[in-house]
């Protein structure tokens, strides 16, 4: 077996519910025993899975420094003495920081080692966790199935840059993100993109989740390359159906779909 493939037996997730539409995530080196948890909200429903599991937490992931995203961490560091890993951008934001990573720096879980990938523009600290080995994505709140996170901080050119870098990981890549969005972003996805393909034929699949009260996350990156909006901010069709010329500079296009959805 190679090497990829030794760390994507060797980690397990599990994901954790929490608060309205929260997913929190528990990651787990099976060889090791070493676990991780990324961008902990709340604390309670981490430390009942670790103790249901017999696991002892070692780190906390986070992404970047909205409170739900980092209100376990106090509550986490005093039960189990748990390292924090962050950007240090955001270290008068996030409590505690003991390890402080940027853009191209490295994270292990035991066997399992994450790329640490800048990824402005939902806010201007935001870090995503890249397990290649794996073949998973912890990307926070700058991509959502189907959609993004708000542009609170950054900028157009930084969040379209963003995307742009996580659409360019391989298709089989799992994407864990922060939320349970995907119906609201369907819609708007199926308003904007009416004539996708890919998109109508996801659509099925969605509707039967929705029904039954499935979880939508994790996803498939290359399912969102060919059906999220803000993913293809660059084909024609999307900057037509925001009113601009096919061809138009895709941060035009990428800030005009933002724009929409937020009144959406």
């Amino acid at each position: 077996m190679t090497l990829e493939g030794l760390q994507a037996e060797a980690l397990e997730i599990v994901r954790i519910p929490v608060l309205q539409d929260n997913y929190v995530w528990l990651l787990h080196c099976r060889v090791t025993g070493m676990t991780a948890v990324v961008d902990p909200a709340e604390a309670d429903p981490v430390l009942s899975v670790c103790t249901r599991h017999g696991w002892s937490l070692s780190l906390v992931l986070v992404t970047h420094h909205h409170h739900d995203h980092i209100g376990g961490i106090p509550a986490l560091r005093q039960a189990t003495g748990c390292k924090v890993v962050a950007n240090p951008a955001d270290s008068g934001r996030i409590p505690g920081i003991d390890l402080a990573v940027t853009d191209g720096d490295s994270v292990s879980v035991g066997q399992a080692r994450a790329q640490v990938m800048a990824v402005p523009g939902h806010t201007s600290g935001h870090i995503a966790f890249y397990f290649a080995g794996a073949r998973a994505l912890f990307c926070g709140d700058t991509l959502f199935l189907l959609g993004c996170g708000r542009m609170f901080e950054g900028t157009p050119e930084q969040f379209w840059s963003s995307l742009v870098r996580l659409r360019a990981l391989p298709d089989e890549t799992r994407v864990y993100c922060a939320h349970e969005y995907t119906a609201m972003n369907r819609r708007f996805a199926v308003a904007v993109d009416p004539e996708n393909t890919a998109l109508k034929e996801r659509e099925s699949v969605l509707e039967a989740c929705m029904t039954y009260g499935c979880p939508t996350v994790p996803g498939v990156l290359g399912q969102e390359k060919a059906t999220n909006p803000f993913l293809r901010a660059d084909v024609p069709a999307l900057a037509q159906a925001v009113g601009l010329e096919a061809g138009a500079d895709p941060v035009a296009v990428f800030a005009a779909l933002r724009q929409r959805k937020d009144t959406f």
